[in-house]
């Protein structure tokens, strides 16, 4: 048995070691176009920065040793230029040679990845503009960063790499400017997720220019111009070029195998194309969002290598499964850990399911343990069952482990009462005896049960003032900081003393607000048990304020989790 594998990386470097793993008289080649056939490309950032100190980190695995230890015929620096599958075989051409030749094979594996984009500009291929997707692109901007002692940079594109570029830039002592084009940074996050992150950056120098489209570069001297319509020009000595990637595959244009959304190829459960024996994965194919059961296209590292993992069982005979991905990731942003999976709630509306949201800031672990840092978590659920389908958790401490939680329980359809239930570890250096997770369930499911009904922060500022009376049970100093226009006061432990003040307002719904949600929620239940029509302000103050300046603050927030049974 021979196979070909046409890419390395998670996806084609997962299947070979498998491959050979099970069947140690197989007959491997791989083919990769670049030098390096197993790198951690999510740690190209951190090379810049410094947090990587040497390039041999990056890779894991070197041609030589990937060869001695699984004896796979590794052709580097080679790109494939056709494939044919009517007669099995792949044309390919030696990029430091030119020479071409034909591989033939039995079963073949695509993992040819994605390419990072490079839009038609005038001026693009200046040499000061970087893309960042293979160690070959890291090594160069390193050596130009070093060269020209970089002090002011541009990274266009808020998406991963553009916001781990601009950290690590900032973190060797550059200026920088980073500009996107949509309303805010990281498009998977719903927009008041986002700004969370935004508050961050600006925080610690980065220029955010959003709503804001690059037209053409202009370069000068030992500098680089950035030419926007709603900025002007922006100069700097270094560009990269961070504004996403695409399928790369155009090799497969002639070669009979079915395309599937955006340009990505159509597999199968077992990862096999339309064309049999022929296999792909990675970023490259389209796979199913196990949410909403639709086709999608999922580029994450993680995935890659359990498709990897499943193509090679079933051409060694066994029948393995993909089931499908839901999109599960993290970034980080200087002190904050952002992570995010299954749905956020703009791709639940557009799929026109009956859901709803929670939102709460509970502490990472016990108050009273030092250094708790608060979690602000956006869930997703479907409103009738309460079964999740997403979660976006941002926070200091302990954000991807709640994510993680949340992503268990999406791929095991958990509803929200079952994440009440849920053991998990708990010491006060870790957590708290009601997890966040559990609080998320408790929330819902008082949500669920009407024992609370929510107002999002996008609805307050458009309240009719004859319906609605929004009153704010914050301190006296917390409300005089800052406080939504026309809110009436009473601080929560005043309430039950003073709340004869709102009979003359018994005909409105009562809206009522905090900081985060905690206090809001106890006023609510008061209120309500004594004939009110009340609303709570989702995710209080903090939320409402953080959005509507574009982002949040840095101030810790003490409070200690939304909906208690």
């Amino acid at each position: 048995m021979k196979t070909v594998i046409v890419g390395a990386v998670a996806g084609g470097a997962s299947a070979a070691a498998r491959i050979r793993r099970l069947d140690d008289s197989a007959e491997i080649v791989m083919f990769e176009r670049g030098g390096y056939i197993s790198y951690a490309n999510c740690g190209l950032p951190y090379y810049i920065g410094r947090k990587i100190k040497e390039e041999k980190n990056l890779v894991l695995n070197t041609p030589d040793d990937f060869k001695n230890r699984f004896n796979i015929d590794i052709k580097i620096n080679t790109e494939v230029i056709s494939v044919d599958t009517k007669n099995k075989k792949v044309l390919f051409k030696e990029l430091h040679t030119g020479k071409t030749g034909e591989e033939s094979y039995d079963f073949l594996v695509l993992s040819p990845g994605a390419k990072a984009v490079r839009p038609k500009l005038k001026g693009i291929e200046s040499e000061k503009i970087f893309t960042v997707r293979n160690v070959e692109d890291i090594q160069k901007i390193k050596k130009y960063v070093v060269e020209n002692s970089i002090e002011n940079a541009v990274v266009i594109g808020g998406g991963f790499i553009g916001v781990e570029m601009a950290e690590n830039l900032i973190n060797i002592g550059s200026e920088v400017v980073l500009i996107e084009k949509l309303d805010q940074i990281l498009a998977p996050f719903d927009y008041e997720m986002a700004c969370c992150i935004q508050g961050k950056l600006a925080e610690k120098g980065i220029k955010l220019l959003l709503e804001t489209e690059v037209k053409e570069f202009d370069e000068n001297g030992k500098n680089i111009s950035v030419v926007t319509e709603k900025h002007g020009k922006i100069h700097a000595q270094i560009v990269i070029m961070a504004a996403g990637i695409l399928q790369d595959t155009d090799v497969l244009k002639d070669s009979g195998i079915e395309m599937g959304i955006k340009n990505s190829i159509s597999v199968d459960k077992h990862m096999m194309t339309s064309v049999k024996e022929v296999y792909a994965v990675g970023d490259a194919v389209e796979i199913k969002n196990i949410v909403t059961e639709k086709k999608a296209s999922v580029m994450l590292a993680g995935p890659a290598n359990r498709q990897g993992r499943v193509a090679a069982d079933n051409i060694c005979g066994l029948s393995s499964e993909y089931r499908g991905a839901q999109g599960s990731f993290v970034v980080k942003a200087f002190e904050l850990a952002a992570a995010s999976t299954g749905l956020n709630e703009r791709q639940a509306r557009n799929e026109g399911l009956n859901y709803d949201i929670a939102i709460l800031c509970p502490p990472s672990h016990a108050t009273y343990y030092p250094n708790s840092k608060n979690i602000t978590m956006k869930v997703v659920f479907e409103r009738e069952s309460g079964k999740i389908l997403g979660a976006q958790v941002i926070g200091e401490e302990g954000a991807d482990k709640r994510c993680d939680v949340f992503a268990s329980a999406i791929r095991a359809n958990l509803t929200a009462y079952d994440l009440t239930e849920l053991e998990l570890c708990y010491a006060p250096p870790f957590s708290s005896a009601k997890d966040p997770v559990n609080m998320a369930g408790y929330l819902i499911e008082n949500i669920i049960s009407g024992r609370v009904k929510q107002i999002h922060y996008s609805d307050v500022d458009s309240l009719d003032k004859e319906k609605y009376l929004i009153l704010d049970v914050r301190k006296d100093d917390e409300y005089n900081e800052g406080h939504i226009e026309g809110a009436y006061h009473i601080p929560l432990d005043s309430l039950r003393q003073r709340f004869g003040e709102l009979h003359d307002f018994k005909e409105k719904t009562i809206c009522i607000c905090c900081k985060t949600g905690v206090r809001s929620y106890n006023a609510y239940r008061f209120l309500t048990q004594n004939g009110f029509d009340c609303l709570n302000i989702a995710g209080g103050y903090y939320f409402y304020s953080g959005v509507k300046n574009g982002m949040f603050d840095s101030k810790p927030i003490h409070a200690c989790g939304i909906g208690i049974k």
